[in-house]
């Protein structure tokens, strides 16, 4: 016989069911002596169904009872947490009676929390010990078969069904169906599965979207499950206008420049987040939001509220820190995002660390267009690494345009540079490097994906006369996710760069290539492997690395990883082999991409090394 749970409602009031099994209780026992029976058991109920609070034990006093739950992992932690039993053990005012109606309903808590986990027809027992002090409830629950879903049906309605690329958005949301055939049936995926339907549906054009009818029906005797719902998609919505609130400093124009979408345009959730993103980025503001009502009278020019807090103008920050790349760190900067009264943003940068020290100058033009912003940077740079000791001055011009999932960047930077290997000559190199490159990036979060890919492409050169030797460079990186089940993913990473020329000699220090440390071959100090002049490592014209990482996610923020890196950089594709690291480590989930805590051995260092780093690589 199937089981409907459409439309169930559970009471989680242990005072409503206590008194609702008094009841019957009473009609089952119409006699005087029942009566006596019951009204003293309503007298003790009393209590506990008309006071705020239960009056406990103090926190001396021992427990009027302890419980043991019997049951598989699977379900124990649902059944601790779903049963008043447990709650109850150091009231004060426990009777007897009271303490039998708790196990009574312990059995049906404990079988309706299996049931939420999948297992519909558990088999459950409570007993009482008085031997022991205090005494001990016994629950014992067998669970049996999990119940799973064996058919799925999900009937969209609405204008998508006629519209075009209707079908596409419906197929779509049908392929992140997130409880699919084969998987257990639980409560709590069945109200996230149905919700995020709705929402994928919703993300695209039809912002109306809602649920409109759902049913599982539960067969105990097959442990099956059979899904319905159906989702009316509503009419599909255009951007309309932008409706600016918050603006005292700037004109709307700043606002309206960041816009990645036009009035008339489809709405798509991803278009207005990426219109947040980018006002958030700018520094103008401390807060950024922009919302579309889901009312289907708008749909034909749905307004867009943009409501905004500016940030102060003039920020100075600072900070003190540790990498493992570099040890101890410190860092002051200066901001002004509005320098000339027209959102012109300077910015101006200070870190030293024990390797490196650099001084960073920029300024940000305010957008003029929604494609692009352009910013004019000049750094100064000494780094003592491995060995190898340089100094580099470069300036010059960045455009970069505005959709982070398909972006280009245009760059021109003019190099001076020193490099001095121990016990080697000063070299001194100078370039005009211009470069472009651009980022595919088709994942689902872009700080902290889980599936996908990503993947970019430089490719640049620096011509002759104007610099020491003419030569090319390109880079390639590639990233993958793959979720291997609901808690593990598998994550790939391969990357390779080439300078192309007759050697190194005279080619910038910033445009070789040198790996190792956190964020590449982990198992090797920072910038550790490459080519070796001297007692140093020095850039190479050549970059390979690969890693594979498989992450087991124990709670929603955090996980534990076991990982494997190869890479090196050589002056000679024939030289280029690779060094091998692998180690375990932690993740946790943050604002701000990734925290990774890791525990690597570099097989060709034969050592230890601990690694920390935030966010992505590219």
């Amino acid at each position: 016989m199937r089981r409907n749970i459409a439309a169930r409602a559970l009471t989680d009031s242990p005072q409503v069911v206590i008194s609702l099994r008094l009841l019957r209780n009473f009609a089952e026992s119409i006699t005087v002596e029942g009566i006596l029976a019951f009204l003293a058991r309503l007298a003790s109920a009393s209590l506990i169904s008309f006071t705020a609070l239960p009056v406990f034990a103090d926190a001396d006093d021992a427990a009027r009872y302890r419980v043991e739950i019997d049951a598989p992992s699977s379900v124990k932690a649902a059944v601790e947490g779903s049963v008043d039993l447990v709650r109850w053990q150091t009231y004060a005012g426990l009777t007897p009676e009271l303490l039998e109606l708790l196990i009574i309903d312990a059995k049906a808590q404990a079988s309706d929390a299996a049931a939420a986990q999948g297992y519909f027809a558990a088999v459950v027992s409570g007993s009482l010990d008085n031997s022991t002090t205090p005494p001990t409830v016994r629950l014992r629950v067998e669970p049996g078969e999990p119940t799973r879903v064996v058919e799925v049906s999900i009937d969209v309605t609405g204008a998508v069904i006629q519209a075009p690329g209707g079908a596409d958005a419906v197929a779509a949301m049908q392929a992140t169906w997130q409880l699919p055939r084969g998987a257990v049936f639980r409560q709590a995926d069945w109200l996230v599965a149905k919700a995020a339907a709705v929402q994928t549906l919703a993300a695209s054009r039809y912002a109306a979207a809602k649920l409109v009818g759902s049913e599982a029906d539960i067969d105990p005797d097959t442990h099956a499950a059979y899904l319905r719902l159906t989702i009316d998609s509503g009419p599909p919505f255009r951007f309309g206008a932008l409706e600016i609130s918050g603006l005292e400093k700037y004109a709307e124009t700043t606002v309206r420049n960041l816009a990645t979408f036009a009035a008339g345009d489809w709405y798509s959730t991803e278009a207005l987040k990426e219109f947040v993103r980018r006002l958030n980025a700018t520094g103008y503001f401390a807060s950024a939001q922009a919302t579309v009502a889901p009312d289907p009278a708008y749909a034909e020019s749905a307004p867009v509220k943009v409501a905004l807090i500016e940030a102060p103008t003039k920020k100075f920050s600072g900070g003190v820190g540790f990498a493992t790349d570099v040890l101890y760190r410190a860092q002051l900067s200066f901001d002004n995002v509005n320098l000339d009264g027209r959102g012109l943003q300077f910015r101006s940068d200070l870190r030293v660390d024990s390797k490196q020290q650099d001084a960073t100058v920029k300024f940000t033009l305010a957008p003029r267009t929604p494609a692009y912003t352009d910013s004019f940077i000049a750094k100064l740079d000494h780094t003592n690494i491995s060995g190898l000791t340089t100094k580099d001055v470069a300036f010059g011009w960045t455009r970069q345009t505005a959709d982070a999932r398909n972006q280009t960047t245009y760059s021109t930077f003019y190099y001076v540079s020193k490099q001095e290997p121990a016990n080697v000559v000063l070299e001194h190199s100078h370039a005009l490097y211009a470069e472009v490159g651009h980022a595919w990036r088709r994942v689902d979060d872009l700080r902290a994906p889980t599936q996908g890919y990503a993947f970019s492409a430089q490719l640049g050169g620096g011509p002759p006369a104007v610099s020491t030797r003419a030569f090319g460079r390109g880079i390639a990186q590639l990233a993958g996710w793959v979720p291997l089940d609901i808690k593990t993913q598998l994550a790939l990473r391969a990357e390779a760069g080439a300078v192309i020329a007759s050697t190194s000699d005279g080619i910038p220090a910033p445009l070789l290539f040198r790996t190792g440390g956190d964020t590449t071959v982990r198992g090797y100090a920072f910038q550790s492997l490459g080519p070796r002049v001297g007692d140093a490592t020095v850039g190479g014209r050549y970059y390979a690395l690969a890693s594979a990482e498989v992450v087991r996610w124990i709670a929603a923020s955090w996980g534990i990883a076991v990982f494997v890196d190869a890479g090196n950089a050589a002056d000679r594709v024939h030289d280029l082999k690779p060094v091998y690291g692998y180690g375990v480590g932690g993740r946790l989930r943050t604002p701000i991409g990734p925290f990774r805590l890791d525990l690597a051995y570099g097989e060709a260092a034969k050592s230890l090394r601990v690694h920390l780093s935030v966010g992505l690589s590219f």
